[in-house]
């Protein structure tokens, strides 16, 4: 990896550690989208790892540790496992497969948040939904590195509180980091990766915490309707990209 990546790299965290400061949320699907338009899907998990999982610990913490994990451990044991055993990254499908699956999702992920739907109420249901949705989106994160879909959408059904969601977020995204890290090593071990490789990761974790940062001064300012339509349609555009280049 020479310079001009290594910056490009920077540059992308810079960008989607600031959208994951406005909004909460978004610093995979924004680094996993950029960086597939010029490396292997495989190469752009490996960078993510540490910068998202460093980013998501925060979120974490809160008084609602006990009620989510009783109501959503299903749905986390699902994406762990089927994030690391289903067929994906680094294993028997193709990368221009994966970069396929990864416009279609960018795509549906960008169509879904302009539409806006109305989602059910499923505040009373039974906490094993959470089961088959988390199943689905470890299926996702093996072929895309992204795990927003169908995962966000179901947390919303919940009409969680506004920091019972984030702390949801948080835990969820967490989980889906370590089961990605596990996979990206049983593909790509970590210890055969170049310095340049570890220079890389280096770079993305101070420009996500960068990111974040500028992201956390500008939310007042962008967080709207606005903000989020110009984001949501970006996707659409880097999924269409993305879908150009698997063909």
């Amino acid at each position: 990896m020479d310079i001009l990546q290594l910056m490009m790299v920077v540059v992308v965290f810079v960008l989607a550690g600031c959208v994951k400061g406005i909004s909460g949320m978004g610093l995979p699907t924004v680094a996993v989208s950029l960086l597939g338009l010029w490396m292997p899907p495989v190469q752009a998990a490996a960078l993510l790892v540490v910068p998202s999982l460093a980013t998501n610990i925060a979120q974490c913490r809160g008084p609602h540790l006990r009620s989510l994990v009783s109501r959503l451990w299903p749905g986390w044991l699902a994406i762990a496992i089927v994030t690391v055993s289903a067929p994906g990254l680094g294993g028997a499908v193709s990368e221009q497969t994966t970069k396929g699956w990864l416009g279609g999702i960018l795509m549906a992920y960008g169509v879904w948040g302009l539409w806006r739907p109305h989602l059910p109420d499923l505040s009373l249901t039974s906490k094993w939904l959470s089961l088959p949705t988390g199943a689905a989106t470890g299926l996702v994160t093996a072929l895309t590195a992204v795990f927003v879909l169908p995962w966000v959408p179901y947390l919303q059904t919940l009409r969680l509180g506004k920091d019972e969601m984030v702390q949801a977020l948080g835990l969820s995204f967490t989980v889906a980091t370590l089961s990605l890290a596990v996979r990206v090593q049983m593909s790509v071990p970590f210890d055969s990766l170049s310095s340049s490789v570890a220079v890389a990761v280096g770079g993305a974790l101070m420009g996500a915490f960068g990111g974040l940062k500028l992201g956390e001064r500008l939310r007042s300012r962008l967080v709207g309707p606005a903000f989020q339509k110009v984001l949501f349609t970006v996707f659409i555009g880097l999924g269409t990209a993305n879908l150009i280049q698997a063909h």
